[in-house]
């Protein structure tokens, strides 16, 4: 791999076990409710949920605690569905930009977040939740992002009674029941593998779940604490605008989950609010669930477009890649009358640090500013 990182080296580290230590599944097999395979799932459990196109799956979170990738081949989609114990994020992305490439678990963690490798010739290095390559031949590539929704498992069947689940059935000894972390998951834990570099944000408990939506300037996150706060009714809806889009956040107490949409249907905008059994819109008075699909009155059938930068992490994790969201620099291409530098701000995209780096070496290429000293320093 080329060592080539636009992340800080040293902030990279070995998490225990060593590449392919944590072994990544390719298209395991799955089934249905009690069927073969899925008696070590409990209701309570916890799913990363899919709807692609007219199929549904769940990958539940006991299988990702002892193998953190599932890369699928289906329906012409190549996708990597993850989830990072450690930051307890839950994202799946489009294989695409990495040749459709399986990837894998490479052993290595920034800012305790799970780092995937891909299975290319000439590897990189991705970091989850900077949904990108950070070092190797692909650094500064992202990964599209795909909608998922985490939920219990007992509440994604209730919304999606033909939904297909990874069995227990995939090839490796693991005690799926198990949670390998101890009390590492309590809301109110401090303890992390590694330190972060700013420390842990407080405003919010460390391990809450938190639905983050990625946007430049920082996105937004709803922790799950204050969705369950601040609404008296168990169905809650939530508007609010990010990255310059209006959106709408559906909260559902009994299933444990939150999810972002664009609130409209056919181009025509729509006002949610959550009634004690339902989530209802203003404009027509139709009942939607929050899988984002309307079930009864005029727009019975009707799907919203979910958010595909939204998924879950636990709030340190959340505030740790988020704290601005979009990079930035500052360089001094001009001068006052008295020598000094002017700086001039320039902003890159959300996760492309390494596109600004790549302008400031060419800014200075063309204007050097290395020795530019203003002429009272050089007389002192």
């Amino acid at each position: 791999m080329d060592d080539h990182c636009s992340i800080p080296a040293t902030q990279i580290y070995s998490g225990g076990p060593g590449k392919d230590g944590i072994p990544a599944l390719t298209n395991p097999e799955m089934g249905f409710h009690r069927g073969r395979g899925t008696e070590y799932l409990r209701d309570s459990d916890r799913v990363i949920g899919l709807v692609l196109g007219s199929d549904t799956m769940a990958i539940p979170i006991n299988i990702m605690w002892w193998h953190e990738i599932v890369n699928l081949d289906i329906g012409g989609w190549s996708l990597a569905v993850t989830h990072c114990p450690l930051t307890g994020s839950s994202m799946a992305f489009d294989r695409g930009p990495a040749n459709d490439a399986e990837f894998g678990v490479s052993g290595l963690l920034y800012q305790n977040n799970l780092i995937m490798y891909d299975r290319n010739t000439n590897e990189s290095l991705w970091p989850q939740m900077l949904a990108g390559a950070r070092c190797g031949v692909s650094d500064g590539t992202l990964l599209p992002m795909r909608p998922v929704m985490e939920m219990t498992w007992g509440a994604w069947r209730e919304l999606y009674p033909n939904t297909q689940v990874v069995t227990d059935n995939t090839g490796f000894f693991r005690d799926y029941r198990f949670y390998p972390y101890g009390n590492y998951d309590e809301p109110n834990n401090t303890e992390l593998l590694f330190p972060l570099v700013d420390g842990i944000d407080s405003r919010r408990p460390p391990k809450e779940r938190v639905l983050g939506i990625a946007a430049p300037g920082g996105g937004m996150a709803f922790p799950f604490g204050a969705l369950a706060d601040d609404n008296s009714t168990a169905l809650a809806a939530v508007h609010e605008r990010v990255n310059g889009n209006d959106i709408v956040v559906f909260w559902d107490a009994d299933r444990a989950t939150a999810m972002a949409y664009y609130p409209e249907a056919d181009g025509t905008p729509l006002t949610f609010t959550g009634h004690l059994y339902n989530l209802l819109d203003a404009e027509t008075g139709s009942v939607w669930r929050v899988g984002g699909v309307a079930v009864e009155g005029p727009l019975a059938g009707t799907r919203l477009q979910a958010v595909s930068e939204a998924y879950v992490a636990y709030w340190f994790a959340w505030a740790a890649f988020n704290v601005t969201g979009q990079p930035a620099m500052s360089v001094p291409l001009s001068r006052n009358a008295q020598g000094l530098p002017i700086g001039l701000h320039f902003a890159g995209r959300y996760a492309e640090e390494a596109t600004l780096f790549r302008l400031a070496s060419q800014l200075e290429q063309a204007c050097p500013w290395f020795d530019q000293i203003p002429a009272w320093v050089r007389e002192g």
